[in-house]
């Protein structure tokens, strides 16, 4: 696959750690340095974000085996350590150059070794040059290095630009130009640093206004800029035609709401949304002595196999594979512990030999296979009680329902909203009412914001929901008469494709269930056929010339990347990769986000909005 975000960025971070020598990357797994290279014993200095970046990549035995001896914050006091080289991976602040040239001005080590996240100001540059001519510590600055790394991989095909609160930013009606300008930079800093690890330079396709058109006419003028350049970032993948270069599908959080607002029955969904798995970990909840916290990743063979599998199917699975383990211990120790009454001659010592080395083989594996059960049953027991706890699986199924068929059991509704859950499950089961129908009856409304206000519930969040699915039904009466192009005001460009796609009727049905409108768009994009739903997208191509159309480059394409703006989550992630494993042939989608949000999470952003707006009350904690 040309588009393994993974294992590129990986390998870009353990070239790095080895003072940026060329790698041998034969044989597949983490890349090694060359075998030419005498092995250099250093120092890493990290800052707080880049520590993120490393964290789901390379474990603390990996840096070892690649000479990484010890691991600091760069903000965090630091002794000398003379004759010992330092690789330094931080972001190109000012915060930072201060801190390296205070350190190479102290000659706290032999070299320094300087990798910036991303491309370093030429003014910060300056900066650092001067003030490290200053205090005579020039010639211990070895190579300044522009790494392009400034986002999070955390799958092969998932990736975040770790932006805490972008949605809240973007959608914040007091924000003004400049900070929406700063917003849409950064995004497009995230998306470079992506696309130039990839080495790929995409076709991009977005929908008219909002957001999504915004970051995709920056990141197109930013590539322009950077392909002028003869020795450009992208210069190896500039003979590929057309065909083989992929699409990038920017989106708006709020083209489609209700998915990073719902509950979901998988079982990596639930981890993510009732546990909070951060970087592909988990930490339970202690009750007695310290928290565990368990690692899941495709290091995992478990996850791997069941993280896109219904919570029962997984407790099933878990069974199964504990009973298979007893099965498999028994039959070493059967093997191993002699026969009753039988005279103990060469032949069995032969053989008894043989059963031994082979029990002796199989104890690694087999203890590796228990702590995976082990572990998988801890999270398990734990998922199962709150599912019980707060009747998640009720939650599930009315959500779903209301999604997938654009109507609501009023009665069920209400007694969940009077009875099981937290106080953010039931504002979240709320928000999905909203969102499920074309219009919702004043009288129903005003039932579920009583319910809500009994069980003490912030409402901000879904007054906050209300506003905009007004606002978007107002506006898209008004510009039904005028062509869409004339709404160019900042507050009409977000709110013109708010709800639409999610209160469009719910034309999403399967056969199995419901398509999200965000599978379909791209599956769409990617056939590049004549299609009402993507027919007014926008096409920017960034080695086009600028006066041509671009027509000719909509498709098909065998590779996508697809970005949220404002928050994503693995139920996207999930349906994007069936989308990719069924088609014929496979294609290749990747599915990245500013960051990674939980429906709690979510809530609390919208909430957040909602207070902005001087909507709701504010009297309850919207926390549990």
């Amino acid at each position: 696959m040309a588009l393994n975000l993974r294992q590129k960025q990986t390998n870009f971070i353990v070239r790095m750690l080895n003072l940026n020598q060329p790698l041998n990357t034969g044989g597949g797994g983490i890349s090694s340095v060359s075998a030419t290279t005498e092995e250099v014993y250093k120092i890493l200095i990290m800052d707080a974000f880049c520590r993120v970046v490393l964290s789901p990549l390379i474990r603390v035995n990996d840096l070892r085996k690649h000479g990484v001896t010890l691991y600091f914050g760069i903000d965090k006091e630091r002794q000398k350590v003379p004759d010992v080289p330092a690789v330094y991976f931080v972001r190109p602040t000012p915060e930072n150059v201060d801190r390296i040239a205070a350190d190479a001005s102290r000659g706290l080590y032999d070299s320094f070794h300087l990798n910036f996240s991303s491309s370093l100001p030429r003014p910060l540059l300056e900066d650092l040059a001067r003030r490290t001519l200053e205090k005579d510590a020039v010639h211990r600055i070895s190579k300044v290095y522009d790494q392009y790394l400034e986002f999070v991989s955390l799958e092969d095909g998932l990736f975040s630009l770790a932006q805490p609160k972008t949605y809240v930013q973007i959608n914040d009606p007091s924000a003004g130009d400049r900070e929406i300008e700063d917003i849409v930079e950064k995004i497009v800093g995230g998306l470079f640093c992506v696309l130039a690890t990839l080495g790929v330079v995409p076709v991009i396709r977005c929908a008219r206004g909002g957001p999504a058109e915004m970051i995709a006419a920056a990141l197109d003028a930013r590539l322009r800029d950077h392909l002028i350049a003869r020795n450009n970032l992208f210069t190896e993948s500039g003979l590929t035609s057309s065909f083989q270069r992929p699409i990038l599908c920017l989106f708006d959080r709020n083209f489609e709401l209700s998915v990073g607002i719902q509950h979901d029955w998988s079982y990596c969904p639930l981890v993510h949304d009732v546990l909070g798995m951060k970087l592909n970990r988990v930490t339970m909840p202690a009750e007695k002595g310290a928290a565990k916290s368990y690692e899941l990743d495709d290091s995992d063979p478990f996850w791997v196999a069941n993280s896109w599998s219904p919570f029962e199917k997984v407790a099933e699975e878990i069974e199964t594979q504990l009973s298979k383990y007893k099965q498999d211990v028994d039959d070493v120790n059967r093997r191993t512990g002699g026969k009753d009454g039988v005279e103990f001659d060469g032949t069995d010592l032969i053989g008894n030999t043989k059963h031994l080395m082979n029990a002796v083989n199989s104890l690694p594996e087999l203890t590796e296979r228990k702590k995976m059960i082990d572990k998988h049953t801890n999270i398990a027991t734990v998922l199962l009680g709150e599912i019980k706890e707060r009747s998640l699986d009720a939650y599930c199924t009315l959500e779903n329902d209301m999604l997938t068929k654009g109507s609501v059991d009023r009665s069920a509704l209400l007694a969940l909203l009077r009875g099981k859950g937290t106080k953010v499950d039931k504002i979240r089961l709320a928000i999905t009412y909203l969102l499920s129908l074309e219009t919702t009856p004043q009288s129903e409304l005003e039932a579920i914001e009583t319910a809500l206000r009994e069980s003490d519930v912030d409402t901000r969040a879904f007054q906050y929901v209300k506003k905009i699915k007004s606002l978007n039904a107002s506006l898209a009466a008004s510009a039904s008469s005028a062509s869409r192009s004339n709404i160019v005001d900042w507050a009409e460009k977000l709110y013109g494709q708010s709800i639409s796609a999610v209160t469009a009727g719910m034309k999403n049905l399967l056969s199995g269930g419901r398509q999200l409108a965000l599978t379909r768009t791209v599956e769409a994009l990617m056939e590049g056929k004549p299609n009402p739903e993507v027919d007014s997208y926008l096409v920017f191509d960034p080695r086009a010339p600028k006066t041509g159309s671009g027509a000719q480059l909509k498709g098909p394409f065998k590779e996508a990347i697809v970005f949220m703006i404002g928050g994503g989550n693995y139920v996207e992630y999930r349906s994007l990769t069936e989308l990719a494993q069924r088609s014929q042939p496979v294609k290749h989608v990747i599915y990245g986000t500013t960051e990674l949000l939980s429906g709690i999470e979510f809530v609390e952003q919208l909430t957040e909005l909602g207070q902005k707006m001087g909507l709701g009350n504010s009297g309850a904690s919207p926390s549990q």
